[in-house]
Parts: structure tokens; sequence; C-alpha cells
């Protein structure tokens, strides 16, 4: 816990507030020019220079529209859902740090917030009070889609706050403690997204699932639910989802950074400077990881389909989870030989190796799909779905062995005509 006086601590209260506010309008631009720069459109370009201002624009048109509530809501519910869905998302980025211990006007205080005991969890408990907003959202909306819309996005977090819970684990092991500044002052050398991929690579699907981005972005898909949990919101309750969104992304971006790619540290090639990690330069290395996962989250929905309800959680329960257990089992093998100190590199080695291969193997068993054989058709076989018809199928063409007969009501004494099928 930091010990400050009220007035540093408003001022790095601001000072968050301001970098979330910002982040958020900056991300919303960057997603709408790089995907338009992926699919070879233009994207916002009048709003400012080079369309920077087009955010902010958007956010006055949305407090300056009608609000709209339909007839059918359970109102205090509806009014509640989008306060308790963004609140949350401020709150978790309390316990990030975003330098080292600097002084100010002669006081020496942490570029952190607040450095809770326990701020990889607290940040856990703040995205899962998230999704009460959204599940609240989409059951007093009365409508069935935005109900899909909450219980989807209920299920989802369930499902994937597993794995990213379980990919922590072997950073706490790894560092030792449990407070945010203490796991980055335990990368001073290796990161952890190195030392540690694996952790690092399912925290990072975990992370896309849980802000319900896509490929993940089942609780609003259009194509199915129109908008999912937020479909009966408009004005500034409709903004407030979406920047309860963005700033999800900022914060796991933000905890990505903290907990995998050295925290407020600089890169190899600056951190040889001596000045590079003390004072106010760290809030620039600390700043540009973060835009640098964020560059990824839109990469993605650039790039990537949508999966289907049943493939995501397939993928959460039968893949990650059960990697992440695997995982956590071989780095604490690992971590209780390097504290015995044996020696035994050879040792270590092979139980590496081993985690690897095992990875691999679960992640091809569970996760890569199996290759189905296509379906033959075969032209002479009845289907047991098709009626049964007394003559040729329309459109159909007959081969030349089918002697088909026809019978042609005729008047008395006309003879019977036999048809071979290719009159």
């Amino acid at each position: 816990m930091t010990h400050d006086k009220l007035w540093i601590t408003l001022i790095k209260t601001i000072f968050v507030f301001g970098l979330l506010v910002v982040m958020t309008l900056f991300t919303i631009w960057a997603e709408r020019r790089v995907v338009a720069r992926m699919q070879q459109r233009i994207g916002p370009n009048r709003t400012g220079p080079q369309g920077l201002l087009q955010s902010l624009a958007d956010g006055v048109k949305l407090m300056l529209k009608e609000d709209i509530i339909p007839t059918l809501v359970d109102k205090p519910v509806y009014l509640l859902a989008p306060i308790v869905s963004a609140v949350p998302a401020f709150l978790a980025f309390a316990v990030i740090p975003f330098g080292p211990t600097v002084s100010v006007a002669g006081n020496h205080t942490a570029l952190q917030l607040t450095d809770l005991p326990v701020g990889p969890l607290f940040i856990l408990a703040m995205s899962g009070l998230g999704v009460y907003g959204i599940v609240l959202a989409g059951w007093s909306s009365g409508s069935i889609y935005p109900l899909l819309g909450g219980l989807r996005s209920a299920a989802q977090i369930i499902s994937y706050e597993v794995s990213m819970g379980l990919a922590f684990v072997a950073v706490f092991l790894y560092s030792g403690t449990l407070t945010t500044s203490g796991i980055v002052g335990a990368q001073h050398g290796l990161w952890f997204g190195i030392s540690l991929f694996p952790s690092f690579a399912i925290y990072a699907v975990s992370s896309v699932a849980e802000t319900n981005r896509a490929p993940f972005d089942l609780p609003e898909a259009e194509s199915e639910l129109v908008g999912g949990f937020h479909t009966e919101y408009s004005s500034i309750k409709f903004a407030l989802f979406f920047l309860a969104e963005y700033i999800n992304m900022v914060t796991v971006s933000a905890l990505a950074t903290t907990l995998f790619l050295g925290g407020w540290r600089a890169p190899a090639p600056l951190s040889f400077w001596h000045g590079a990690n003390q004072g106010f330069y760290p809030i620039i290395w600390f700043v540009v990881k973060i835009l640098l996962c964020l560059f990824v989250f839109i990469w993605l929905r650039g790039t990537l389909p949508r999966l289907r309800y049943d493939q995501l959680m397939k993928f959460g329960w039968k893949g990650l989870v059960p990697a992440s257990l695997v995982w956590i089992v071989l780095v604490s093998i690992i971590r209780e030989i390097n504290l015995r100190d044996t020696g035994s590199t050879r040792t270590i080695a092979y139980v590496v190796l081993f985690a690897v291969v095992l990875f691999v193997a679960l992640t091809a068993t569970f996760v890569v799909p199996k290759k189905k054989e296509p379906v033959r058709y075969d032209p002479q076989e009845r289907s047991p779905f098709l009626p049964i018809l007394s003559g040729p199928i329309p459109g159909a063409r007959t081969p030349r062995s089918a002697k088909i007969t026809v019978s042609v009501a005729a008047g008395p004494g006309t003879p019977e005509l036999e048809d071979d099928g290719h009159a």
C-alpha cells in the first residue's frame, strides 16, 4: 500500500483517468484507420488532422442523442447496468505500475495509484464484476436478443477467466510475489513473456475472449443477435458500454505489459542507457508496449472470422484449461529444481523439452480441428428425406440406361406411350 499525500494521490488519479480516456479515443480512431487500411479504404480523415478528433465528435454526438427507453424494460436495472459495466473498468487500472519511484516537489512517490498485496487478483475481481453490467443489461432489456447476449457473455467469462487466472500462477511462482510492482522488479533481466511463453500465449488468448473482441465477440454478434446485450440502448448509456470495452482492452494490455513484458522497464537496446529506467522516461516505454498490444487486438479483428459458439466453449474448456494445468505442474517442477540448486542442467533440459512436446500435443489434440472425410453422394441411392415421386425429379437428368414408362391419359383407342427419359 502507498502512503502518499492527498494532493499527490489526486494528481495520479487524474492522470490515470485521463490516460484511459485518451487511450480509448485513440484506440477507436486507430482501429478504424488500421482496419480501413487492411480493407483498402480511407477511414476517418475529415474531423481534425488525419481524423484524430473523429472519436471525440462521436462521443459528443452520443451524449446529445435522444435517450430512448423501451416500454418493457426493468427501468432501475436498465439504467444501472452501464454504470456497473464502466466503473470496474476504471478501478482495475488502479494497481498497474506505470513507472518507478520518482520525486515530486520533494516527495518520493511510486508511479502507481496503489500497490495492493494481491494486485493481479484485484484485476481479476474487477473484470468479473464488469460482466454483471452486461448480464443485467441483457436481462433488463425485455428482449430475447439482449438476453442471449448477456448469457453468452456470462458463459464466456466463466470459461476464459479460469485459464487467465491459471496463466498468472506461473508468474507468481517465478516472481515469488503477488504485487504488481514486485513482478515488474523480478523481470529486471529476462522478461516472463520469454521464459514463460506458454503462460503468455494462454493469457493473450484469454484476454481477447474476456474483452469480447473478435474473433470471440459472440455476445455482440450482429449476424445472430442484432447487437447483443446493448441492442436496446442508445445515447450516453450506449457509449458507456463501449467505453468499458475499450478501457478493458487498455487494462488487459497494461496487465500483459506488467506480467510478461517487463512492465515500465525499457527494452533491451534502450536498457543499456543508465537513465532509461529512471525518472519519468519509463512512462514512455510503458505506453508504447500498451499500444503494441492494442494493435494486436485491432489486427485480429481485421483478419480473423468469428468463431461459432460451440468452438468458443470447446477451445476454452478442452484446450486452454488443460494446457494451463499441465504447464503449471511443469513450471512447479522446474522452479523446485532451480531452488534446490542441484546443478542438474540435463534434467532441467529434459523437463523443458517434455513440457514443450506435451503442450504441442495437447494443442494438436484439443484445439486443431480434425479433418473430416467429404461426404460422397451416390445419385442411385434414394435419400430417406426425399418424398417418393412417381416420375423423374424436375430439372434432373436421367441416365441413358434408365427406362421410365410414362402413362399418358388418352382417349379410347389411344395406346400407352413409352418414353426413355430423353424426350
